[in-house]
């Protein structure tokens, strides 16, 4: 029901970053003195308000390259940047949403999602603000229950509600619907795709689900086994909503999988 009522056209790119990633390279060095290289020569180009999925295999380094865009870590080599300006470091708007919700148990729904603005020494005037995300989620029933009395997909909506409460202008996910049910799990995409027409922002994804990144996203990058590099970037040039059994999509799956070797298997 949620995927039906999407609008047609695109987000707008306001409140939105463009990221850039120029020949992009890191790596870690593990025990016995050996270097693990995770990414290889990585470039990027994210416009204001686009949704990129990143799909590629497990351990490839995806989300390496989201902690690099998060600022979570500094890249060994090349450059990324946000409207120009070097990432150097975690910001606000910038938000990060995990596969687990990492909820406080001790701490009310409301509580939870106030946290960014409480850290940012803002929650008395921006009370109105986790209201208003609370709502945008179809949480606002919700604000005084704790995190053990949510379902799987009320908990991951409670902490999309805890991003978009710092208005961010580049929602970073990872697997954030990956320990979901399936029903849930297609029902959050539909979520995810109306926050995204709503408010605007630029979407990077990271899934090991290929509908999923076809059904959400407007290009999808494909990237080699580690060291990751990118392989093939493929347009989604569908509208929204989209359905489930179009046929473009189907191709676009069987194209995917050539490119990841699981040709044969489709």
């Amino acid at each position: 029901m949620v995927a039906a009522a999407l609008r047609q056209e695109e987000p707008l790119a306001q409140n939105a970053s463009r990221i850039q990633m120029a020949h992009v390279g890191h790596g870690f060095d593990v025990p016995g003195g050996e270097r693990l290289e995770v990414l290889e020569d990585v470039s990027l180009d994210i416009a204001p308000g686009e949704f990129v999925a990143l799909l590629g295999p497990s351990g490839c380094g995806k989300s390496t390259l989201l902690r690099l865009v998060a600022g979570l870590d500094s890249a060994n080599s090349g450059t990324l940047t946000q409207d120009g300006a070097p990432i150097t470091r975690p910001d606000p708007s910038r938000i990060v949403v995990f596969q687990d919700p990492t909820l406080f148990p001790w701490r009310t729904v409301w509580d939870n999602v106030a946290l960014g603005l409480e850290a940012q020494g803002i929650l008395k005037q921006g009370k109105s603000r986790v209201d208003e995300a609370l709502k945008k989620v179809g949480l606002d029933g919700f604000a005084r229950a704790y995190p053990h009395q949510l379902s799987g997909g009320m908990a991951q909506r409670a902490a999309l509600a805890r991003a978009l409460v710092n208005n961010p202008k580049l929602l970073i996910l990872d697997e954030p619907l990956g320990k979901l049910d399936s029903l849930t799990r297609l029902e959050m995409q539909g979520e995810l795709l109306s926050l995204w027409q709503r408010n605007g922002f630029s979407v990077l994804l990271v899934t090991h689900d290929i509908e999923e990144a076809l059904f959400l996203a407007q290009r999808v990058i494909i990237f080699s086994p580690r060291p990751a590099r990118i392989v093939s970037e493929i347009s989604v040039d569908r509208p929204y909503p989209r359905h489930r059994g179009d046929a473009v999509l189907a191709d676009l799956r069987h194209t995917v999988l050539n490119h990841l070797g699981l040709g044969k298997s489709w």
